[in-house]
């Protein structure tokens, strides 16, 4: 029995808008308007906004097997991709394009090939929660969901919801496994359902806080300031970033923001236009001093200082090292509420 639109919506997490064309189902993670302001001002952000990153399909059913056919198009700079299915909150199994070839300990350059995959897994008897992570990597088109004729199937939602604001490090970058994302872990952990934002090179940018989403998120996490530091001069930094939070306060006076600042990076003694990196830091705690709904987070030792735990060996962290940044990142967090 394949899945239909309607069934597809009931079980989906993480997606603002979710379309059926030509038998495929579509999912957006940004609302219309965000789409269209980096299609405006950044084409290859834009191209990153169609990545599914946050995106699951999470229900209770009692068939016996499950269907995946899927399409992946660019969505990162990234290729290499997984669907995560988890099977009563244990992994039953993946659906990737890396798992059969041998990794080099910088697994984030090779080009891995996309388009169209398909696999069957054994649910085994009974009813069971199944949860689905899709990629991060990559735009996620669902050809065909189908489980057992007669069986039924029913969403399961969190009991919260959260957007998480962020670049490549919150988009997912360098995580093999995308279940395995900070992001994804801390919505466990909270039981709230993701939406994620994080776009791959961005920097503080207020004008995609500029409206308000179509529901108010509980909690909020922003996570900029390492391409910041990168690219740009400290006055504009400043600016931007105080810009982006009177947005965001604006929008949503009465949700928490937890405002986390950037995680260690192996060339943070590099000479830039901007100063030294520790002053990214200073400078947004002294700008969300002024906001009470804005808890700050420090992030720089979220990650253990050693190449080891990232996935390009100096920026990104891998899935070991986002272990390791949900759980200190959580424990913050619950401090902080």
């Amino acid at each position: 029995m394949k899945l239909n639109l309607a069934k597809i919506k009931e079980i989906t997490l993480g997606a603002v808008n979710i379309k059926e064309e030509n038998s495929c189902f579509y999912f957006d993670r940004f609302t219309n308007e965000q789409k269209e302001l980096y299609k405006k001002t950044n084409e290859n952000f834009y191209m990153k906004t169609f990545s599914t990153s946050g995106i699951k399909f999470s229900f209770k059913t009692d068939s016996k097997s499950l269907f995946l056919k899927i399409k992946t198009q660019k969505g990162s700079s990234r290729t290499y991709f997984s669907v995560d299915v988890f099977i009563d909150g244990k992994i039953l199994g993946y659906l990737d394009n890396f798992s059969d070839k041998e990794l080099k300990r910088n697994y984030t350059t090779p080009e891995y090939e996309l388009g169209e995959f398909k696999k069957s897994f054994d649910l085994g008897d009974g009813e069971k929660n199944i949860c689905i992570h899709l990629p991060w990597s990559v735009e996620t088109i669902i050809e065909e969901i189908s489980i057992d004729d007669n069986s039924f199937v029913e969403g399961v939602k969190p009991s919260k919801r959260f957007i998480a604001y962020g670049d490549s490090i919150t988009h997912g970058y360098d995580a093999l496994r995308p279940s395995n994302r900070y992001v994804a872990r801390i919505a466990k952990m909270l039981d709230a359902e993701e939406v994620n934002r994080g776009i791959g090179g961005e920097k503080f940018f207020p004008l995609l806080v500029s409206k308000k989403d179509s529901f108010v998120p509980d909690y909020i996490t922003v996570a900029y300031g390492s391409n910041d530091w990168n690219f740009i001069d400290e006055e504009t930094f400043k600016n931007n970033c105080r810009n982006f939070y009177l947005n965001l306060v604006k929008n949503y006076p009465e949700t928490t923001i937890f405002a986390i600042t950037p995680i260690w990076r192996k060339d943070m003694n590099d000479e830039k236009e901007f100063g030294e990196f520790k002053k990214i830091e200073e400078d947004i705690k002294d700008i969300v001093k002024e906001f009470d709904n804005i808890k700050l987070i420090s992030g720089f030792d979220f990650v253990p200082h050693d190449e080891n735990y990232f996935g390009d060996l100096y920026l990104h962290p891998n899935d070991e090292g986002f272990k390791h940044y949900a759980e200190n990142l959580y424990h913050k967090i619950i401090e902080s509420i």
